[in-house]
């Protein structure tokens, strides 16, 4: 008899898609090295387009969604994995074209994979996920640019989602001090919980400035919106300082001079997550596993892949919070 798992499905016909848990057997899944029991996957932003159909994300159908991944290898003809290692799988190709995390089983290449770090669970690699990656980047390259407790606060935008929240954390557990810009007022105790100095409304960087330059204000930033509100926040970095940017919620636009990066030395880091080099994830992970692990109970909402339906809509309707974990194993 075959051996089956379930997996949360999308079918897409024309512009009508629809999505289900299914019975898949394990022989369906893609050529790879590695194949893995997933225990816990994460809901993305990126997750939730290609949940819908979003050609952007992902072209052919059916697909199972899912970018991270956390779990036990079952087969493996890599020398460097053996049956029983725990290990994270995280972007790539995984859940775009290939099928991803939202099902109880993945097969992918050797060279996406990485040995679970000691000192973090499964359960709590995918409570950080692509979004605790891509924010433990962002500071990364940061520090690497000269960002110090000294040089003044930090602001995080978008703060309350799943990067946003976690680069907060962050700073936060390091002794920085950080103001989180974010529009949902509820979330002011929570941001502060998880360790910022100061909560600010996003409207307060996103609405549209003429001057070329604004009063210095920023020792570091980490942006997860782009737009307006990453061109206010070059325009308000202090001497010599950076922004880390990772998203465009608010566009791919940006409406800047010169003047910030002659005229204050500004710079502006590019962060990508998804082709990030395997030697680069492995010292981030590692920083994630130890003086860097943040506590994010506060943040995070645990469900299962009958719940997945659901958080897929909140997530595109802007209601969610944090990390939403997705337990496999229920």
């Amino acid at each position: 008899m075959s051996e089956t798992f379930t997996a949360y499905r999308v079918e897409k016909e024309g512009d009508e898609t629809t999505r289900s848990l299914q019975e898949l057997e394990v022989s369906s899944l893609p050529e790879g090295d590695v194949t893995v029991k997933v225990a816990y996957s994460s809901l993305n932003y990126k997750d939730a387009l290609s949940a819908t159909g979003n050609p952007g994300v992902t072209k052919n159908y059916p697909h199972t969604p899912g970018i991270d991944a956390a779990g036990t290898v079952t087969h493996s003809d890599s020398p460097d994995f053996n049956e029983g290692d725990e290990v994270i799988v995280t972007s790539y190709d995984l859940g775009m074209e290939t099928d991803g995390g939202f099902g109880g089983m993945i097969r992918v290449p050797a060279d996406w994979v990485i040995p679970l770090p000691e000192g973090l669970s499964l359960r709590e690699s995918m409570v950080l996920g692509t979004a605790g990656l891509t924010a433990a980047l962002c500071l990364d390259a940061l520090m690497r640019q000269g960002l110090t407790k000294e040089g003044g606060p930090v602001v995080v935008t978008g703060a309350t989602g799943g990067v946003g929240s976690v680069a907060v954390a962050l700073l936060g557990k390091l002794g920085f001090e950080t103001v989180a810009s974010t529009g949902t007022k509820e979330a002011h105790d929570l941001l502060r919980s998880l360790g910022a100095s100061d909560v600010i409304d996003r409207h307060e960087l996103s609405e549209e400035q003429k001057r070329p330059m604004l009063k210095s204000r920023w020792g570091g930033a980490i942006d997860t919106v782009g737009g307006s509100t990453l061109t206010n926040v070059m325009k308000s970095l202090k001497w010599g300082a950076s922004a880390a940017a990772c998203g465009l919620v608010a566009g791919p636009e940006l409406g800047l001079t010169v003047f910030p990066f002659i005229l204050r030395n500004a710079n502006l880091l590019g962060i990508d997550s998804a082709q990030c080099p395997m030697a680069k994830r492995r010292e981030v992970w590692a920083k994630l596993a130890g003086e860097w692990k943040p506590n994010l109970d506060a943040v995070t909402d645990e469900i299962t892949l009958n719940e997945l339906d659901d958080a897929v809509d909140a997530i595109l309707q802007g209601k969610t919070q944090g990390r939403t974990l997705i337990r496999l194993d229920a």
